[in-house]
């Protein structure tokens, strides 16, 4: 999963000035889905989402704030994960990069949220730090040579460094490669949290950090447009090891590798998203509920599963990992889920269940939700009480004309299932 890549961000999604053919290849020899959604708009409920199968009506974690005096807010132990699910069906449990939700010592630390193995960032502050004097490995902190700080050092690891030598991206790499080796025999279940392309807020117009511009050096861009093309086609080298690797174990044809962003292309550390146009077609970047800033891509390739060079018009979101991976190893998923099985679009296997609506919440500048419903889409600004606008995303997929007016019923319908969404959460709502 990369960290604020946009639905235009991929050649095979029409991007035309940013390379990646590790990622188009992974397209052309699997499934692309053009109709799928990130679990929130921003990065913590996202992946909140993704590991629980609970929208951000259910979920405990709805946003990116800091809860005092816990700090980020961890997931609490009574979610299920992904990982949960699948360690007592034998799988080993491997989590690299960014996790989010929960810190050393508490109940939202990976290695009690279903991971047998953890290497990376647990705060995402931290995580804006390409970098850092150190990573996480369980519950430890790992030093990363040639890295420094200036004093005085944030406890949180954020900031930006006055020495750099390691990447953590490359770190990153190196370690899903190790454990991909090390549990080639066995099944097993990685989750590569990449943090590209985020940007390193704290660098403020630097902050799309990258070791080199690589191919893009001599092109007459901006210095932050450079090194977002750079971090972009660097991870998707590094996509391109994995594969390889999985080749080389000789376990290609039996893994399921799939591809996706946590929400849309961010307008941070001097990045403008409308350079290389990384929302694509549609309207909003990250933190809006538009289109732009909810709808990312998704490819899904599993040689002899799932049919070279498809392409899904599927709704789908960040949700049904969790039931789709269930029903891959013939397990229940978790009762009183907001999630579907995707293995009738992916592998053919039964009739796809279609979700009634898919629901966003955003806790931030006053506040905002939305819905889909079919192609309809509407958007309430503030949140339960502010007026809805509504789109058809068959027409208009960019969202440019509000048909609030025209159709009242459907406006009153899908006000209806926003209300319905939404269970109210003491430290979300105050209630």
């Amino acid at each position: 999963m990369a960290d604020d890549l946009g639905y235009g961000d991929l050649g095979v999604y029409g991007q035309a000035e940013i390379l990646t053919p590790n990622l188009d290849r992974l397209a052309a020899e699997g499934m692309r889905f053009t109709h799928f959604y990130a679990g929130s708009t921003v990065c913590a409920p996202s992946r909140a989402v993704l590991m629980t199968g609970k929208h951000v009506g259910h979920n405990d974690i709805r946003g990116n704030r800091e809860l005092q005096p816990v700090g980020q807010q961890p997931l609490p132990a009574a979610n299920v994960t992904i990982g949960e699910v699948l360690q007592p069906a034998g799988y080993a449990t491997g989590l690299v990069g960014k996790w989010g939700l929960g810190s050393v010592g508490t109940e939202g630390h990976p290695n009690r949220q279903g991971f047998d193995r953890f290497f990376g960032y647990l705060d995402q502050r931290h995580a804006h730090n390409y970098y850092t004097e150190f990573l996480y490995r369980d519950e430890q902190q790992v030093t990363l040579p040639g890295n420094r700080m200036p004093e005085p050092k944030r406890e949180d690891g954020a900031g930006h460094a006055i020495e750099k030598a390691t990447y953590s991206p490359d770190r990153f790499t190196e370690e899903a490669l190790g454990f991909i080796d090390a549990h080639q025999k066995q099944p097993f279940f990685l989750y590569l949290a990449l943090t590209i392309p985020h940007a390193n807020n704290e660098a403020g117009t630097e902050g799309m950090e990258v070791p080199d511009y690589g191919i893009y050096a001599d092109r007459d861009w901006p210095a932050p447009q450079k090194g977002l093309a750079a971090m972009i086609t660097r991870m998707d080298t590094d996509i391109g090891r994995i594969l390889e690797r999985l080749k080389t174990l000789g376990i290609d044809e039996r893994t399921l590798v799939v591809f996706t962003s946590d929400n849309g292309p961010h307008a941070e550390g001097g990045n403008d998203p409308d350079f290389f146009d990384s929302n694509g077609p549609l309207r909003g970047v990250k933190r809006a509920l538009y289109e732009g800033g909810i709808r990312v891509p998704m490819i899904a390739r599993w040689p002899g599963r799932i049919a070279a060079g498809a392409v899904s018009d599927h709704v789908g979101y960040h949700g049904d990992f969790i039931t789709t991976f269930a029903a891959l190893i013939d397990r229940p998923a978790p009762d009183s889920l907001d999630s579907v099985s995707l293995l009738p679009t992916l592998i053919g296997r039964g009739e796809q269940v279609q979700h009634p609506f898919l629901y966003w919440a955003f806790y931030e500048q006053g506040s905002r939700q939305a819905v889909r419903a079919g192609t309809w889409k509407a958007i309430r600004e503030p949140m339960f009480s502010g007026p809805v606008a509504l789109y058809d995303l068959a027409s208009d997929p960019g969202e440019t004309t509000d048909r609030a007016g025209e159709y009242p019923e459907e406006v009153n319908r899908l006000a209806a299932l926003m209300d319905e969404a939404h269970v109210a959460h003491p430290l979300w709502d105050g209630e």
